[in-house]
């Protein structure tokens, strides 16, 4: 499945469109690679997403064409959420 429409079913990202433009800025990381919006994902590929000063990093268990909201949840495991602070005040 490819990366823009996983984020999309999964609802990790709401649009396909925003997904394929935050992976076009090289802030998504599939296996510690940087990934486009027509990168095939797997099951068990670790995708790490830069969100400002939010870092997501996903596990993912199952692909699934659609899904509703409740079983989005099931497409992934949170690995870790880091978030940046910023120390110029």
């Amino acid at each position: 499945m490819r990366l823009d429409k996983f984020l999309k079913v999964s609802r990790i990202i709401k649009r396909r469109a925003l997904a394929k433009e935050v992976a076009g800025q090289g802030r998504i990381l599939i296996n510690d690679k940087v990934a486009k919006s027509s990168t095939n994902v797997g099951v068990n590929d670790h995708i790490e997403i830069r969100f400002g000063n939010k870092t997501l990093v996903i596990k993912v268990d199952q692909l699934l064409d659609t899904t509703k909201k409740d079983d989005a949840e099931r497409m992934y495991t949170i690995v870790s959420e880091n978030y940046e602070q910023d120390f110029r005040k």
